[in-house]
């Protein structure tokens, strides 16, 4: 992501994991988890809105890690269609809290990009079911059309996380923002569409940073 960044080797749910961290310039006030896209369409921790992500939560004074999922860059292991990226992230997520000495109940971010955005809801869903307070989730084009991305709040109310962010382009060519759509209506989602922004965000990866941020700012207790 730039200099600062460090890239290191974990021994991981599958072999060997790759991470890059990347820490604020102050003491972190929390961790952010990101999630890639998929492994076998190209996607690695080195993706344009991954990092973008990643940019977002270090300047709201979080540190961020990111895995590389099994299979990927030096990570080992095999895809396993999001069953084994979640636990990859979940490693990723626990190391990086040892590592920094940050408290269990410190703020967590958990952030995914297309796949990416299923294995984030995958694992805040199974930390909300173990009892682990998670303060945000930030979905970009979750890939809702090819995976069964856990639905944000269930027919209760009760949600996945404290505080919740669905961002999706408007001319999306790989995950049609109607799939997104009819996956945010049953559970009255808000999407935040942004108009003309196609599946990877070319072009417009600062604003898209900025609405992350901004989000943030305007949240009670940010």
């Amino acid at each position: 992501m730039n200099r600062s960044t460090r890239r290191e080797t974990i021994p991981g749910p599958a072999g060997t994991l790759e991470l890059a961290i990347d820490l604020p310039a102050q003491a972190p006030r929390g961790l952010a988890v990101v999630a890639h896209p998929h492994p076998l369409q190209g996607g690695t921790l080195d993706n344009k809105v991954a990092q973008t992500l990643a940019r977002a939560w270090v300047q709201l004074g979080f540190a961020s890690v990111r895995p590389n999922f099994r299979g990927v860059g030096a990570s080992q292991g095999a895809y396993t269609e999001g069953l084994g990226e979640t636990d990859d992230l979940r490693a990723a997520m626990a190391h990086a809290q040892r590592e920094l000495g940050l408290a269990d109940d410190a703020p967590l971010a958990i952030s995914g990009f297309s796949f990416g955005g299923f294995v984030a809801a995958r694992l805040c869903a199974q930390l909300r079911e173990q009892g682990r307070d998670v303060h945000h989730l930030c979905l970009v084009a979750p890939a809702v059309a090819s995976f069964a991305v856990p639905a944000m709040r269930d027919e209760a109310g009760n949600t996945l996380a404290r505080r919740m962010l669905v961002v999706h382009g408007e001319a999306d060519d790989v995950v049609p923002l109607d799939a997104t759509m009819d996956w945010a209506r049953p559970q009255a989602q808000p999407v935040l569409v942004v108009p003309g922004a196609g599946h990877f965000f070319h072009g417009m990866l600062t604003p898209l940073k900025q609405w992350v941020c901004a989000w943030h700012a305007t949240l009670p207790d940010a």
